[in-house]
């Protein structure tokens, strides 16, 4: 029995990886010349940067793949907790660092507003109702079918889900600043923290309870150790390929059709695409149900992305690994990227600094960085041609003038990605940075199925998919197609005479 994955972001490798291990013969396919989707390595002039994620948490879902093999994933990969997780730097320039010990946040809580210390203790009780919900429970249980969602009604209810991240957090907090720290979250999977549903919330105990982690060597040492597992267990990876279509016959999915015209036949596809461009572009419209097209129809995406990526000739020892750069506006500038589609003068900021832990990321004497940048998705109108340089520009600028002063003098090798790239590069529908965004009315039942709507044997996994963006939660959709894909001998009873 044969199964192909249609891309190799984490999704698409930990489903491969999963596959391989119920029996199947998996082939896994992508456009790009790497493995990891998002997780690219850029490489300028001896300066590394990771192109997507930079933050692990929930290292575990990591280690599960390489135990199906009877591995232990520290054989293959060095995790490095950070402390702090995060450095919060304001626009007055004072700072909050969150992250290390439930003591040393307090203490940190306590420097900007006492009070709220109780309120913290309160929202981290939430958040662990939640995360035992949402994440424990929910997260890699199927939702394609209503009556699942519908009996988690009360549930949910209960938890207060109908309730935005903000005023979750609002509610137990009163420090203007602490609240803004508190809600970012929804932002690192693609959603506005006044939008996001609470469940969201659970982020704040998965960190405490689990940390917030750097693979030495970056992100591409986790895609290099993964691929080596695959290699090993002997799954088919071809890369610079790129699949234009998914072949239906009778409602079943047969196989895929790549750009040369050949086509590669399968007993079960996984799509690690996003579920937009899969919808949209990839299934024929008469092969699609009118669910599915409504679900398309009515999506409502993430925000966009503008990533610098620089080197320096010198180094910033005083900065942290992870710095979230927050401008004077908060609920008006996400206004102005999700509701206006418009680009602002003003902006807020996630810095990386890998060489605050692994120095092999730069030349001696220098450092790498990488600058994520909120923006409107491609459904505003941006000339990013003419605005791309103006924004690093003044990026380059407000980092000089706070926290890397001399950046304007010592900034090397420069470059940058734009919504266009994130379109171009990875089929991203509208360049969203994280597919369909993180709502109420787009989660679990109401997101896209891992089991696809009215097409067999066709799976979804990745941002867009249950339960949703993030590296933690395209894991966890790999689980719950794992959950669905029955082993091969009992596909085999299924489809007999459905041979290789």
């Amino acid at each position: 029995m044969k199964a192909l994955v249609v891309g190799a972001g984490f999704g698409g490798i930990a489903a491969a990886l999963r596959l391989r291990a119920k029996g199947y013969e998996v082939l896994l396919i992508d456009r790009c010349a790497m493995l990891g989707g998002r997780a690219q390595v850029f490489e300028r002039n001896g300066f590394r940067h990771d192109a997507g994620p930079t933050v692990i948490t929930a290292p575990f879902l990591f280690e599960e793949l390489f135990s199906l093999f009877g591995e232990k994933m520290a054989d293959h990969i060095q995790l490095v907790p950070l402390t702090p997780w995060y450095r919060f730097h304001f626009s007055d320039n004072t700072t909050f660092d969150y992250g290390g010990t439930l003591d040393e946040t307090l203490a940190e809580i306590a420097r900007i507003e006492p009070r709220d210390c109780d309120g913290y203790r309160k929202l981290l009780a939430q958040s662990k109702k939640i995360f035992d919900v949402g994440f424990t429970e929910l997260s890699a249980m199927p939702f394609h079918r209503f009556m699942t969602m519908v009996k988690q009604i009360p549930r949910l209810l209960g938890l207060r889900s109908y309730e935005t991240v903000w005023q979750l957090v609002s509610r137990h907090l009163s420090s203007p600043k602490l609240r803004q720290a508190f809600s970012i979250q929804p932002l690192l999977v693609g959603g506005n923290p006044f939008d996001t549903t609470s469940i969201y919330g659970l982020i704040h105990y998965l960190e405490r309870a689990y940390g917030v982690h750097f693979a030495m060597g970056g992100t591409a040492a986790i895609t290099k150790a993964l691929g080596q597992l695959m290699a090993r267990q002997g799954v088919e990876v071809r890369l610079n390929t790129t699949v234009t279509q998914i072949e239906v016959e009778g409602g079943v999915a047969k196989g895929v059709v790549l750009t040369d015209g050949s086509f590669v036949a399968a007993d079960v596809v996984v799509s690690n695409a996003d579920p937009a461009h899969l919808y949209g572009a990839m299934v024929k419209p008469a092969n699609q149900t009118r669910a599915a097209r409504l679900k398309l129809a009515s999506a409502s995406f993430s925000m966009g992305l503008f990533v610098l990526y620089f080197g320096t000739t010198r180094v910033y020892p005083e900065v942290a690994h992870h710095t979230i750069w927050m401008g004077d506006r908060y609920r008006e500038l996400l206004d102005d990227i999700f509701h206006g589609k418009m680009l602002s003068e003003d902006f807020s900021l996630y810095l990386h600094r890998p060489t605050a832990t692994d120095p092999s990321f730069a030349p001696a004497g220098c450092d790498s960085f990488y600058v994520l940048c909120p923006v409107p998705n491609l459904q505003g109108v941006v000339d990013w041609v003419k605005e791309a340089p103006r924004l690093q520009s003044r990026i380059v600028a407000a980092l000089d003038r706070t926290i890397l002063p001399g950046l304007a003098e010592c900034i090397t090798s420069d470059f940058f990605m734009t919504p266009e790239d994130f379109q171009n590069d990875y089929l991203s529908k509208h360049g969203a940075g994280f597919s369909v965004a993180p709502l109420f009315r787009q989660s679990a039942w109401f997101r896209f199925h891992n089991r696809a709507e009215g097409i067999k044997n066709l799976y979804l996994v990745g941002a867009g998919t249950h339960p949703g963006a993030g590296v933690p939660g395209v894991l966890c959709s790999a689980k719950v197609v794992d959950a669905l894909v029955p082993a091969v001998r009992l596909h085999a009873v299924a489809t007999s005479g459905n041979k290789l």
